[in-house]
C-alpha cells in the first residue's frame, strides 16, 4: 500500500515562485503572469516570509484610479487606499503571512483556507523560511488515491483494531472512495465510531455500512 497523504508537506508544492519586498508593482504583475499564479509569498533576508501579494492586493490600484470615495468610504476601505498607492511589495503585500507547516494535517490546512477565504498557504519551517506552498487543489490531491489503496489502509487502521475478533467476516469494498463495510456488525455500539475512523482515512469520500451489517433496509450511511 502506498503512504498515506496525512500532512501539508506529503502534497505541497516545494518549487515556489516569490518575490522580495522590494519587488515593484509591475514586476510583481510580469511574475504573476509569466508563472499562472494568482499569488506570490514576499520574502526578506534569506527566505523568511514576511507577506503575501495577492491579485486582491493589486486591484485597488487600478479600482481608484479614477474614483474619489467619500470619507466615509475612506475609512471603510483605508487599507485598500493605502494599497493603491504601494509600488512595492513591501507596501502592497497583505501582513504578517498566513501561513501552515509541513507536519500541520491536511485537514488543519484545508479549515484555515476555508476560514480564511484563501486559495493557497505558504509553508514555512520553525524560523519562517520558506519551504513550499500548498493549494486548495493539492489539498484535493488525497482523493485521487486507489481505491484498493483506501480499502487497504481501511482493513488495517480500522477493521482489525475495532473488530480484532472479526477481521476475516467484515469486509471492505471501495468505489469511487465510498468505502462500505459489510459483515455480521448488526446492533454493534461501534458503528459510529468505525464511520468516525474510516472518513479520517485521507481520500475517503464517505462511509456506508450495508443491509447485513445494520439492521435497516437495503443500504444507509452513518452519521459519526
Amino acid at each position: 500500500m502506498a503512504h498515506s497523504p496525512h500532512t501539508v508537506g506529503d502534497v505541497m508544492t516545494q518549487s515556489v515562485v516569490a518575490v522580495g519586498q522590494g519587488a515593484s508593482f509591475k514586476e510583481i504583475v510580469e511574475t504573476m503572469e509569466q508563472w499562472k499564479v494568482s499569488a506570490l509569498p514576499v520574502l526578506a533576508g534569506e527566505g523568511r516570509v514576511i507577506g503575501v501579494v495577492s491579485e486582491a492586493d493589486l486591484l485597488p490600484k487600478e479600482e481608484f484610479r479614477d474614483a474619489d470615495p467619500d470619507r466615509m468610504e475612506q475609512r471603510r476601505r483605508l487599507d485598500d487606499l493605502r494599497k493603491a498607492g504601494g509600488r512595492t511589495a513591501g507596501e502592497l503585500m497583505s501582513a504578517p503571512a498566513l501561513t501552515v507547516h509541513a507536519d500541520d494535517t491536511i485537514a488543519q490546512a484545508a479549515r484555515t483556507m476555508a476560514r480564511k477565504s484563501v486559495k493557497r498557504l505558504p509553508v514555512v519551517d520553525a524560523h519562517g523560511m520558506l519551504q513550499g506552498i500548498v493549494s486548495r487543489a493539492d489539498l484535493l490531491k488525497v482523493f485521487l488515491r486507489p481505491d484498493a489503496d483506501l480499502a487497504a489502509e481501511v482493513r488495517t487502521e480500522v477493521v482489525d483494531r475495532l473488530f480484532p475478533g472479526t477481521p476475516r467476516r467484515v469486509e471492505v469494498s471501495v468505489e469511487d472512495g465510498v468505502v462500505t463495510l459489510h459483515g455480521p456488525l448488526r446492533d454493534s455500539p461501534l458503528l459510529p465510531v468505525a464511520a468516525r475512523l474510516v472518513r479520517a482515512v485521507e481520500g475517503v469520500v464517505e462511509v456506508t455500512f450495508d443491509d447485513h451489517t445494520v439492521a435497516t433496509t437495503n443500504r444507509r450511511t452513518v452519521a459519526g
